[in-house]
């Protein structure tokens, strides 16, 4: 291992803060600024970061065709790495500095995926198919299908999730509507068996079940499965208003009628709350405007 991928997943230790899911990446990331830097012949240490590394890093991430959103992750974890050595203005406040563009928040294209059967049959690891199952049928995140009690969780007519299983600590509750969602519950409750069971095994941690996940999903053939929420949430809207979302091949809103428009806010509101998210704006990433 370099010396400063090193020093690097030292810091990452010493302050281990944020979901699993968020360390996660943040080695990740810093593994891969450390590596870049090394092989540049930066021989620094991991207190020894100048803006002008931070340059070097964003001009080569940018010439190797990274996307606005990743540019925006990585750049987030410089500021952590240099806040926690003690050199906070080593990174400019503003993404704007590095010519990175805003983030598209509306859906041009449909970023729903499936889960064919038989790229499902190749996932050997029954935890994981089943959570793969419940992010499809209810829209959940991958943490959540992970750390979901489906016991606890089941309510009769509605899935409960628990702050603790979910982003930012927000509980919320997720109609049970179809027979198809009604069975996928009542097999996986049989599946845990216990009140208290979760779909990481007993045996493993909740990174260790994730990176099960990953592994799985990747000799299965199965990629972006956040693309299963998208899924959800477009099904979702042609159910509740209707008519298909745009990202789906539905209207824009622009040639709605008044009450269609209606009905479409109306709905794109219940959606939110179902993903987990507190705001209408956050749907027309999932649904198109």
């Amino acid at each position: 291992m370099l010396p400063l991928v090193r020093e690097l997943k030292h810091l990452t230790q010493a302050f281990k803060e944020d979901a699993y899911a968020t360390q996660e990446a943040r080695v990740r990331i810093l593994n891969l600024c450390g590596t870049a830097l090394w092989q540049r012949g930066y021989r620094i240490h991991a207190d020894g970061l100048k803006g002008r590394h931070v340059q070097y890093l964003v001009e080569q991430w940018q010439a190797a065709g990274a996307s606005v959103a990743t540019l925006k992750n990585r750049l987030s974890v410089l500021r952590w790495w240099a806040t926690k050595v003690g050199n906070p203005g080593a990174v400019k406040p503003s993404n704007d500095a590095y010519g990175i563009g805003q983030r598209q928040t509306v859906a041009r294209q449909s970023k729903a995926v499936l889960l064919p059967t038989d790229q499902l049959a190749r996932v050997r690891n029954e935890h994981v198919k089943r959570s793969l199952l419940l992010q499809r049928a209810f829209g959940l995140r991958r943490e959540e299908s992970l750390k979901i009690q489906p016991w606890k969780a089941d309510q009769g007519a509605y899935l409960v999730l628990k702050g603790s299983w979910t982003k930012g600590g927000r509980p919320r509750s997720i109609p049970i509507v179809t027979p198809e969602q009604r069975a996928l519950l009542n097999e996986v409750k049989a599946f845990v068996r216990f009140e208290s069971a979760s779909l990481i095994p007993r045996t493993k941690t909740y990174v260790q079940q994730l990176h099960s996940y990953e592994s799985q999903c990747a000799r299965a053939g199965l990629h972006k499965m956040h693309g299963l929420r998208h899924a959800y949430a477009q099904a979702r809207f042609a159910d509740l208003a209707g008519f298909p979302c745009p990202a789906a091949g539905g209207p824009a809103r622009t040639v709605l009628s008044a009450v269609q428009r209606e009905i479409d806010y109306e709905v794109r509101v219940i959606i939110s709350a179902e993903l987990g998210h507190g705001r209408e704006a956050v749907t027309a990433t999932y649904l198109g405007r």
